[in-house]
């Protein structure tokens, strides 16, 4: 497993990449998974479900399974956020992973820049940003930067950039 990040502001256009990407990757015979972060509090469970009822009455983990897909949440009840090593280790294998947000994160990432935003670019100030997509020219980037649009280019730069899983478990202090 290889393991790369998009990175950038809220807004950027990080989700609508990916939705552009994932098919592309797929069409070149990659299998992909992805890791989102969240900011804030979210919920993927619905009131009035079994599984809420469990998962509010105190089950630490709820495993809901159909034949279509199973999916598994664990409350955390006061204990720390897991790390991104922690939440890798969770995946099934697959080709690439592709982690969107976790900018703060020591592992490859391509940062996503549109203009429009009004924020400044993160690349200036991290090394682990191998590539840069935007709607934007950054001739002193350092590093390749290509238009946001160009999903065939992104896809090229994040398997020839993307990390081994294990060096980034590495980091954090975990193993395979």
């Amino acid at each position: 497993m290889r393991v790369i990040g998009l990175a950038g502001w809220s807004g950027a256009g990080k989700t609508t990449l990916l939705t552009r990407l994932i098919p592309e990757l797929a069409r070149r015979g990659v299998s992909v998974s992805t890791l989102k972060h969240a900011h804030h509090a979210f919920d993927l469970d619905t009131p009035g479900k079994d599984s809420h009822a469990h998962r509010e009455a105190g089950a630490r983990e709820v495993l809901i399974s159909s034949e279509r897909r199973w999916a598994l949440m664990r409350e955390l009840r006061g204990e720390p956020e897991a790390s991104l090593p922690e939440l890798l280790a969770h995946l099934s294998p697959v080709d690439l992973v592709i982690i969107e947000g976790f900018k703060r994160e020591p592992h490859a990432k391509i940062e996503i820049h549109r203009a429009v935003n009004g924020k400044p670019p993160l690349h200036p100030g991290d090394e682990t940003i191998v590539a840069v997509a935007s709607d934007s020219a950054f001739p002193e980037a350092g590093r390749p930067v290509v238009g946001i649009d160009d999903i065939a280019a992104i896809a090229d730069i994040m398997l020839a950039r993307a990390e081994p899983l294990v060096a980034v478990l590495a980091r954090g202090g975990l193993q395979e």
